[in-house]
């Protein structure tokens, strides 16, 4: 089964490519115009075990909000595509991701029905060239292309780094899971036959 997908984005403010191979070994090359951000990219392939290529230019001239977003787009994108029509997935998805000080947990539904929450509390301030707040609208628009339902909470943490690096390890580990194919599966986990 090749569970690959490519997708490419361009518009007025961002060029984004995106390819993803799910049953891969944590391989690729990330680059993007905000580090921090490639930084964390670069989390999911190496954690989820997905082989992950990204090129992403935008107008970082403005700022990173519209670079940010639209990688979440096409990743999510590209997810859904790869996951196809779900055969065979265990679906279900959680982690819960220690890192020094800082705790995340994520839980995540493959359902085909886009869900989002954040419940990630810390301040708005500069990591890097990375705005805090973007986190959150990375995982809302993954969430909302992959048509996921996805789930982050912060229970304990103080340091910035730690608690994005956290969220996007522990979701990187929780994807992995929810996609891993499970032989027993016949057709969709789901008693209505379908995700959606």
């Amino acid at each position: 089964m090749s569970r690959i997908a490519k997708v490419e984005r361009r518009t007025k403010e961002t060029q984004i490519s995106v390819e993803l191979r799910l049953d891969g070994s944590g391989l690729g090359t990330i680059a993007t115009p905000v580090g921090f951000l490639s930084h964390m990219v670069e989390q999911i392939g190496r954690h989820g075990l997905f082989d992950l290529t990204v090129d992403a230019k935008g107008d970082v001239q403005v700022d990173g909000h519209h670079t940010t977003e639209d990688l979440g787009i096409v990743f999510g994108t590209a997810l859904r595509e790869a996951i196809g029509d779900a055969s065979g997935i265990q679906r279900y998805g959680h982690f819960m991701l220690p890192m020094d000080e800082t705790r995340v947990k994520v839980a995540l539904d493959l359902s085909g029905r886009s869900f989002f929450v954040w419940d990630v509390p810390m301040p708005k301030a500069k990591i890097g060239d990375f705005d805090s707040e973007l986190a959150e609208v990375f995982f809302e628009a993954v969430a909302r292309s992959a048509r996921i339902n996805l789930h982050i909470a912060l229970e304990c943490g103080q340091n910035l780094h730690h608690i994005v690096e956290a969220c996007f390890k522990a979701f990187a580990r929780a994807l992995r899971m929810a996609v891993t194919v499970d032989p027993r599966v016949i057709g969709t986990a789901s008693t209505k036959g379908t995700l959606t």
